[in-house]
């Protein structure tokens, strides 16, 4: 079975992530790739590691007709512009990567398959999960699917420059960003509205705070989230909890060491958790890709269950480890 592929917005990071992952992936067709800025060019100018990958050309027309998905990767806000301005056949299936739709609107189903898997195999437009949003989420789905969620969520997290996006600013210059770290949008950041839904669409009483601190990191890639909140459970009960939960999830898995680490998920479409009992409050870290299990991972993860292929289809990747 093949799927015909369109992508718009492919010139900046996601594009080319889902670029990167669909080259291989084995039931995957590219019929084009849209960008503005860049049409006419070979998708390799930009994306200098796929030379020898592909020799498609980015466009600033497309024919929807050819494609089975639509990827939607350009900026927030965008999407809206797009699907507004587009006439899309009811036919072609909707991965959309911007904020726009995480609050189910307009036809949308949010796409964390931890969260709702069955809802998206018969869904035909999706809000891919924002990244933060993901590396939180997975932390704390299964106290909120057991009902545990009784105090305040403690969450300090720091993601890559590439979760900035491509467009340059004052703090993802590399003499700014290098050897240096910074908080920014503290208690305020936009994926909290998205991580509240989501607990809430298992814990329907919640209404605690989420203090989510996040920080700018000098490195590229990758997302580690530590959280706390008050657990009355032992550390045990709260391992078989966890990993009774995410037991049909095949990415998302439960580390008995005393440590976890990025390497150990960049590049793949992994989250890793570990947990830890300090006192009454249990501990639990988090790291994912920000680029693919956070952003074009998690969308292929979703193309294939929607038209019903193996979750882990063009997923199976190698973390770099070193």
């Amino acid at each position: 079975m093949k799927i015909n592929i369109g992508i718009i917005g492919g010139a900046g990071y996601t594009g080319g992530e889902l670029l990167r992952i669909l080259l291989n992936h084995p039931n995957a067709n590219i019929v084009f790739v849209n960008s503005k800025s860049q049409a006419g060019k070979p998708v390799y100018a930009t994306h200098g590691d796929l030379l020898g990958e592909t020799d498609l050309r980015f466009a600033d027309e497309q024919d929807f007709s050819k494609a089975d998905v639509l990827f939607l990767c350009s900026g927030h806000n965008e999407s809206k512009k797009f699907l507004a301005e587009n006439a899309i056949p009811e036919s072609i299936k909707i991965v959309d990567l911007s904020t726009d739709f995480r609050d189910e609107s307009q036809g949308f189903t949010y796409g964390l398959p931890e969260l709702q898997r069955e809802k998206i195999k018969i869904a035909s437009k999706i809000a891919n999960p924002g990244c933060f949003a993901t590396s939180i989420e997975l932390a704390v789905l299964p106290l909120a699917k057991a009902g545990f969620i009784k105090e305040d969520i403690h969450v300090s997290a720091i993601t890559g420059s590439t979760g900035a996006g491509q467009s340059l600013s004052a703090t993802t210059h590399f003499s700014w960003r290098n050897n240096n770290i910074s908080i920014y949008k503290a208690f305020t950041h936009q994926h909290l509205k998205e991580i509240t839904q989501s607990i809430k669409s298992l814990q329907s009483d919640f209404g605690k705070a989420i203090n989510f601190i996040p920080y700018r990191g000098n490195f590229t890639r990758g997302i580690m989230a530590n959280l706390y909140t008050k657990f009355d459970g032992t550390i045990e009960e709260a391992q078989e909890l966890y990993k009774n939960y995410y037991a049909t999830h095949p990415f998302t898995h439960i580390s008995d060491e005393a440590e976890i680490d990025l390497k150990q998920v960049v590049n793949t479409n992994k989250c890793i958790l570990h947990l830890e009992k300090h006192g009454d409050n249990l501990l639990i870290s988090s790291v994912i890709d920000n680029l693919t299990k956070g952003a074009s991972g998690q969308a292929v993860q979703n193309m294939n269950l929607i038209f019903g292929l193996e979750e882990t289809a063009g997923l199976k990747l190698k973390p770099g480890g070193f």
